[in-house]
């Protein structure tokens, strides 16, 4: 058969609009080039073995020889080699597949790409798509290629340099597959280095099913599989341990990990461990996710928050997918009910594994707690549809012992007590420490210490628990329910009687600081504190979003049991009551973690006060 020796073929008025959006636009990412060559010539292997077998007489007497991909490099021609030994391509095959973007046009081509078919998406991994990712790194390429079955003297060359036209011709292959040369472009050397190509292979096509060989060593590069395609009876714990070593580069073992194969709608393999320790840069805001998305093995991207949300970003993993929606670029997931089914899947067998961890092995747990538990309850305010699992995953201190549950603590609630109570603090120390807790020690009520700023958000977000109200003990009038006893009910309504007459003055030296001032019924021991006012928002949130360290609407409770109270209600004509009044009330002020507005001015009457006492004046006199 003659065969014309070169053919010039001129690319549509749009295709070097396409070439440039593919090389400037959908790929972030020059390492790309090399993971969809080698992709390509991963699926022309398979179609070879395909073919071999359905359709004998259309791959001839080809040798069904060791199915393999080289990739070389030479510094002095400054190129990068990529050869197979899959089906290859006839004449018209290359000016119809790597042709095809050229004949389709950029608004084709992307509408294309946006249909919802697999058959349409599939382009993505045609040869043609993936293959002018070449040109990322490239400015000329030449391929020469000969299909099974045809001989020798039927081999095609193929070279283009990414702009107005490209050549065809005849070329002499004793080989049967395709070999790709990239002569690199001015500024990407970088590539031309062997530990360089080694690291990009490995990173990104290390589970291609084919070996991947580099320069002259017959060492494949890559493990020729994925751990997280065979079957779970296969594997042992070392298996995974040593996979999860080699994905993430953590020397610990992971505390628990989940295997699984989704069949149905959609079909994908999700592979995903929970490290024993938190990553450096766990609290980065740009800190990376760890779950990788391959599909049919091949590495597409990482780090996406659309596979995994951010609150279990110290997740780390694998999930494969042959049908997730993907654009033209093979690195940006589109929105779609693929990738929405595998996220919410995704979440649920983590917090499914979670929990079959805390039920059966509480320690490793505590262990993750120490971890990740901050980080988990991030999920509370950002995932409504799981915020019921979470909860129950949520570990608290109270004021009974550390690593409680709301589940536990719901259990233990005293006869009468219809509510979950808790304090926001800045510490663990100062909340143990709060005059807000006094009333509830003294009748034995367990409250929740909550000291981490996402804590906030939490109990904004969780406004009950198995239909038990979740109650600030720093906020509003205290509140028993069904603990509260007549004798209670009597003496505050008997002391807020006796001392209307001091809190009224009180307010007046207070005004402007106070929003209001009242008799304590929470306090045992302390002489005063400082609570929000009921009906303003959480107090913790309004400090951290006020940056002031008190509440919008600050009152002063005091207590009538206390001696100091007692005596200034007893001496309300004193001239030092204003002194005392400021006093009280920054002492409430840092006993409740924020800061004083005037702290000179605090030391100054605290100092007048003192020398007051000491000459003999006591307070109300």
């Amino acid at each position: 058969m003659t065969l014309p020796a070169e053919e010039t073929f001129s690319f549509q008025a749009e295709a070097a609009q396409i070439l440039d959006l593919m090389a400037n636009s959908l790929y972030s990412d020059k390492e790309i080039s090399l993971r969809e060559l080698i992709s390509n010539a991963s699926d022309a292997i398979d179609r070879f073995r395909i073919e071999r077998f359905s359709a004998p007489e259309a791959a001839g007497a080809e040798a069904d020889d060791e199915p393999r991909i080289r990739v070389g490099f030479d510094k002095d021609a400054r190129t990068i080699t990529i050869a197979d030994n899959g089906i290859g391509m006839s004449r018209d095959e290359v000016i119809g597949n790597i042709g095809t973007i050229a004949r389709s046009g950029t608004a084709e081509f992307l509408r294309a790409m946006s249909g919802d078919k697999r058959g349409d998406t599939a382009l993505i991994g045609q040869f043609g798509v993936g293959f002018y990712s070449a040109f990322i790194v490239a400015d000329r390429v030449t391929l020469t290629t000969r299909r099974a079955g045809l001989p020798p003297d039927e081999g095609v060359r193929w070279t283009s340099e990414g702009r107005g036209e490209y050549t065809v011709e005849s070329a002499e292959r004793a080989e049967r597959g395709t070999t790709i040369v990239l002569h690199l472009r001015d500024g990407e050397d970088d590539l031309l280095n062997e530990h360089r190509l080694r690291t990009i292979i490995k990173r990104y096509s290390d589970h291609i099913g084919r070996p991947i060989l580099l320069g002259d060593d017959d060492t494949p590069v890559n493990r020729a599989t994925a751990l997280w395609a065979r079957p779970k009876s296969e594997l042992k714990q070392q298996d995974y341990n040593d996979f999860y070593r080699q994905l993430t580069n953590d020397f610990a073992e992971p505390l628990a990990h989940v295997h699984a194969k989704v069949e149905g709608r959609y079909e994908y393999t999700l592979l995903l461990f929970v490290p024993s320790q938190a990553p450096y840069d766990l609290w980065l805001p740009q800190s990376l996710q760890g779950v990788r998305l391959h599909v049919q093995r091949v590495f597409i991207v990482e780090d996406t928050d659309r596979l995994m949300p951010r609150y279990l970003r110290f997740v780390r993993g694998v999930i494969d997918s042959a049908d997730l929606p993907l654009n033209v670029s093979r690195e940006i997931l589109q929105g779609g009910q693929a990738i929405d089914h595998i996220r919410s899947s995704a979440v649920k067998r983590v917090l499914k594994l979670l929990k079959d961890m805390a039920d059966g092995e509480p320690e490793k747990y505590a262990t993750f707690w120490k971890e990740f538990g901050a980080t988990l309850k991030e999920g509370v305010p950002d995932d409504p549809a799981h915020r019921d699992d979470i909860a129950r995953l949520l570990r608290f201190t109270s004021t009974e012992r550390a690593g409680i549950s709301l589940a536990d603590y719901v259990s233990r609630m005293k006869d009468g007590q219809d509510k979950i109570y808790y304090l926001l603090a800045p510490g663990l120390s100062d909340a143990a420490s709060s005059p807000h807790l006094e009333a509830f020690r003294e009748k034995g009520i367990e409250v929740l210490l909550l000291d981490d700023p996402v804590d906030t958000f939490v109990v904004t977000a969780l406004p009950r628990f198995e239909d038990r109200p979740l109650q600030s003990v720093a906020q509003g009038s205290p509140d028993f329910g069904g603990m509260a006893d007549a004798a209670d009910e009597e003496a505050a309504e008997q002391a807020g009687a006796d001392y209307a007459a001091l809190v009224g003055r009180l307010k007046e030296h207070l005004d402007g600081r106070a929003f209001d001032v009242r008799v304590s019924s929470r306090l045992t021991t302390s002489p005063a504190c400082i609570v929000a006012d009921g009906a303003e928002t959480e107090f913790a949130l309004a400090q951290r979003l006020r940056g002031s360290g008190l509440p919008g609407r600050p009152v002063l409770e005091i207590n009538p049991r206390h001696p100091l109270v007692e005596r200034l209600n007893g001496g309300q004509d004193d001239p030092r009551l204003a002194d005392w009044a400021h006093v009280l009330f920054d002492q409430a002020v840092l006993t409740s973690g924020a800061r004083i507005e005037e702290p000179g001015a605090f030391v100054a009457r605290l100092n007048d006060l003192l020398v007051a006492l000491t000459s003999g004046e006591a307070p109300g006199r």
